[in-house]
C-alpha cells in the first residue's frame, strides 16, 4: 500500500512540473533586457565558435536573469570546461529544465553517476535520472502532440524510437532531415535497393539544405558533386559559407585560392584570402586557426601588397555584413 502511494505521489509530482513548465518559460524568456539578450546571443555564438570558456560569463548574465536557454547553454559550457558534470552544471540545468527545456531534462536524465550519489550526501529534493528521463518524456509528448517537429526530434532522443525522428523529418525540422539522413548513410533503416538508400539521403539533404542548416548544404552540394552537378556544388558551397558555417567558409574561401579548379570555382586570390583571414577568430577549438595559417602563406606569396590590403578590407565587410561564424555543433 504504500509503496502504492509513493508511486502515485511520483507520478503526480512529475504531472505537476509538466504542466508547470508550459506557465514558466514564455515568462522568464520575455524579462530579458535588451542588454540580457544581448549578452545572451554573444554567449551562444561563442559557444558554437568552441569558445565555452569565452561563452561562460556572457550567458551566466541570461541565466541569471531566469532564461532557460541562456541556463541551459551555461550548463553546457561548464560541463564542456570542466570535461564532466559539475555541481554548477547540474543547477544551471535544473533551472532550466524546471522552466520547460526539454534538452536539460535529457542532461538530467543521462547523469547517473551525480557526486552526490558517490558521496553519499544528495539532497532530499534531487530528482533521480529516471524522474528527470520520464519529465523529458511527457513534455516533448505534449509539445509533440501540439505540432512541435523539434519535440519529435527530442523525443527520439528520449526513446530512441526512430519512428519519432522519421517523423520530426517528415514534419520539416531541418537538423531531423540531416540527422536522418546520415542516419540512412551509415546503413540504418531498411531499403530493397542501394538506389533506394541514396534517393532517400539526397531528398532528406536537399530538404534540410533548402530548409537552411549550414551542414546539410554541404553535404547536399557533395552529392550533387558525385552527379558532375558541379553548378549546384557551388551554389551550395557558397550558400553554406554565407550562413556562417566555419567548415563552409573554409573551403570556398580554399576553393576560390585554386588557379585550376576542378570543381569550376572562379580563380579570385583576394576573396580567397578574406574568406581565411575571417576564420582567424576562430582561436578555441576545431583547429581551424591553424588550416588557415597554413594556407595563408602559401596564397599570400602570389598576392601583392595592394591585394593583401583589399583582402584585409574585404573579410572585415563580410565579417559585417554575414551571420557569426559557427560549427554549428549539435545541442544534444
Amino acid at each position: 500500500m504504500r509503496s502504492t502511494a509513493l508511486r502515485y505521489l511520483k507520478s503526480s509530482s512529475t504531472l505537476f512540473l509538466v504542466l508547470c513548465v508550459f506557465f514558466c518559460s514564455a515568462r522568464a524568456q520575455a524579462e530579458l533586457s535588451q542588454d540580457q539578450l544581448a549578452a545572451k546571443t554573444r554567449g551562444i555564438e561563442l559557444y558554437n565558435q568552441y569558445k565555452a570558456i569565452s561563452a561562460k560569463p556572457k550567458l551566466k548574465i541570461a541565466a541569471d536573469a531566469g532564461d532557460p536557454e541562456a541556463q541551459y547553454y551555461l550548463g553546457e559550457a561548464i560541463r564542456t570546461n570542466d570535461k564532466y558534470m559539475t555541481a554548477e552544471a547540474v543547477s544551471s540545468y535544473e533551472a532550466a529544465a524546471l522552466q520547460g527545456d526539454i534538452y536539460s531534462m535529457i542532461r538530467l536524465a543521462g547523469e547517473k553517476n551525480d557526486l552526490c550519489v558517490v558521496m553519499k550526501n544528495c539532497p532530499k529534493t534531487r530528482k533521480e535520472p529516471g524522474e528527470w528521463g520520464k519529465m523529458a518524456s511527457d513534455t516533448a509528448s505534449a509539445r509533440a502532440a501540439e505540432g512541435s517537429a523539434e519535440a519529435m526530434y527530442l523525443k527520439y532522443r528520449v526513446t530512441g524510437d526512430d519512428k519519432w525522428l522519421e517523423k520530426s523529418a517528415e514534419n520539416g525540422y531541418v537538423f531531423s532531415q540531416y540527422f536522418l539522413g546520415i542516419m540512412y548513410r551509415q546503413g540504418h533503416g531498411h531499403f530493397l535497393l542501394p538506389s533506394r538508400r541514396a534517393e532517400a539521403i539526397e531528398g532528406l539533404m536537399k530538404a534540410s539544405a533548402e530548409g537552411g542548416y549550414p551542414k546539410a548544404m554541404l553535404e547536399y552540394g557533395a552529392i550533387l558533386a558525385e552527379k558532375n552537378d558541379y553548378q549546384g556544388f557551388r551554389y551550395w558551397n557558397k550558400k553554406a559559407a554565407e550562413a556562417g558555417y566555419a567548415v563552409a567558409v573554409f573551403g570556398y574561401g580554399s576553393y576560390l585560392g585554386e588557379e585550376k579548379s576542378e570543381f569550376g570555382f572562379t580563380y579570385d586570390p583576394i576573396n580567397s584570402y578574406a574568406l581565411l583571414s575571417v576564420l582567424l577568430e576562430l582561436d578555441g577549438g576545431g583547429g581551424m586557426v591553424d588550416l588557415v595559417n597554413f594556407k595563408l602563406p602559401e596564397l599570400s606569396a602570389k598576392m601583392t601588397a595592394e591585394q593583401i590590403s583589399q583582402a584585409t578590407e574585404l573579410a572585415k565587410e563580410w565579417a559585417d555584413t554575414h551571420p557569426p561564424l559557427s560549427f554549428f555543433p549539435d545541442k544534444l
